[in-house]
């Protein structure tokens, strides 16, 4: 069941980018990943879809209402975390949280209260609610923007790279809480960094180029490379020849050697069979669709 569907989706600035081209996209309830590298146009659907900025093409439906010609409609019930977000100086979460929830128009001084208190708790800052969040770390940081972008009981959540810059304890600190709240709501999950997916998302989309390239689930995505992944550890000067002969779909580093990853239908000279993973899903869709030729593909 699609809660959000998108069709045509075009925009393009005013210096000639193409942020958008044509994405379809339906997301179901539940956590949903979008995947891309950056300047993928993820930001751009991000804003778009939060109504932020209007479309030159195509149609926004969410719970079968016209999200463009009736914006109000989607900014009832969405609760949005950007890439960066400022705050106050000098003022500490539980103040600058009650502020947030009454411009989200809730006037109830008890049920606010609640509220605030509420979520405080379940992002773990209730002992820090004194302090300023602009002296926040990282990881804390991107808790207190959960609990703004949970104000009011949101029904969708956009959370846009959310994990950029947390060392390994915030990171899966802030992720095991967006798993929890995508329990509860649907989540549209927008990353580069394809471990987030992995681990949180039961479907996913990859976008390049302001495209969607892919879209399905991660397990039938990964289950569809069966067969098709080539392993082989060289030296570094070998990688060019290699690139020349075969479509290398990612290298890696490994114990000073160089590991490479080809896709073929069958195993080249002197290559190994690989058991895929998401990672080879990802840029395995990059490299089969440049930014010239991309179509979109489905997996399910």
């Amino acid at each position: 069941m699609s809660l959000l569907t998108i069709r045509g989706l075009c925009k393009t600035y005013g210096n000639g980018t193409r942020a958008l081209d044509h994405v379809n996209l339906d997301v179901p309830p539940g956590m949903f990943g979008l995947l891309g590298p950056n300047g993928a146009g993820k930001s751009s659907l991000m804003r778009t879809i939060a109504t932020l900025q209007r479309p030159d093409a195509g149609t926004i439906e969410f719970d079968s209402v016209d999200v463009l010609q009736d914006p109000q409609a989607i900014r009832r019930t969405l609760g949005y975390l950007p890439q960066e977000f400022g705050v106050y100086p000098r003022v500490g979460a539980e103040s600058l949280l009650n502020h947030l929830a009454i411009l989200k128009g809730m006037t109830n001084k008890g049920e606010r209260r609640d509220c605030v208190h509420s979520l405080l708790h379940q992002t773990n800052l209730w002992e820090v609610r004194k302090k300023a969040v602009a002296g926040f770390s990282g990881g804390m940081r991107q808790r207190f923007g959960v609990a703004q972008a949970l104000l009011g009981s949101p029904r969708l959540l956009i959370v846009d790279e959310p994990t950029a810059g947390l060392d390994p304890a915030e990171r899966q600190r802030f992720l095991d809480l967006i798993c929890e709240v995508g329990e509860q709501v649907a989540v549209i999950f927008s990353t580069h960094l394809v471990d987030d997916v992995r681990e949180l998302c039961p479907r996913m989309a990859i976008m390049n180029g302001g495209r969607v390239l892919l879209t399905g689930e991660p397990e039938a995505c990964i289950h569809k490379l069966q067969g098709q992944v080539w392993g082989l550890s060289c030296d570094r000067g070998q990688l060019e020849s290699l690139r020349a002969e075969h479509q290398v779909i990612s290298t890696k580093r490994r114990a000073g050697w160089m590991r490479v990853h080809v896709i073929a239908p069958q195993a080249p000279d002197g290559f190994e069979e690989v058991i895929p993973n998401l990672e080879d899903v990802y840029f395995s869709t990059l490299a089969s669709h440049p930014a010239k030729d991309q179509v979109p593909v489905t997996a399910s």
